[in-house]
């Protein structure tokens, strides 16, 4: 069943960081567990931005993961676009009532082509802004 797989895998479990960026043109859900990453990307529309806590629960299941394990959540506050940043900061504040992660906030300017080693990078050196979300809207 789907529940003894994840059960499994929580067996030699580490604590793994999840990036939610939904500012640009993609959704991306990425999962980092040592030297591992797990990614999806979906098309930043009305359609998925509807569905988005589906869509990460879905992608969380397929790679066999749940929230239980993330220690942090890295989501993108902007700039980009409004619909999308509000949502994925909306869903993360409800689904951190339930499991307790810490939540980092960084910005679109620190990403460059989907890669996310400088965000990680500010991550360890304690730059990112912890806790006080605070969106960055484009005009």
């Amino acid at each position: 069943s789907s529940s003894a797989k994840v059960e499994l895998f929580m067996v030699n479990n580490t604590k793994k960081n999840l990036i939610i960026d939904a500012a640009n043109e993609k959704i991306i859900f990425k999962i980092i567990d040592n030297n591992k990453t797990y990614t999806n990307d979906y098309e930043n529309s009305r359609k998925n931005f509807d569905r988005f806590a589906i869509l990460l629960f879905k992608f969380l299941e397929k790679k066999m993961i749940n929230f239980d394990v993330i220690d942090k959540v890295l989501v993108n506050l902007g700039p980009g676009k409004f619909s999308s940043i509000r949502t994925s900061i909306s869903t993360l504040k409800a689904l951190n009532i339930l499991y307790k992660f810490k939540i980092y906030g960084f910005s679109s300017k620190d990403v460059e082509k989907y890669d996310y080693s400088r965000v990680l990078d500010l991550l360890k050196k304690g730059k990112l802004i912890k806790n006080l979300i605070k969106p960055l809207y484009m005009s």
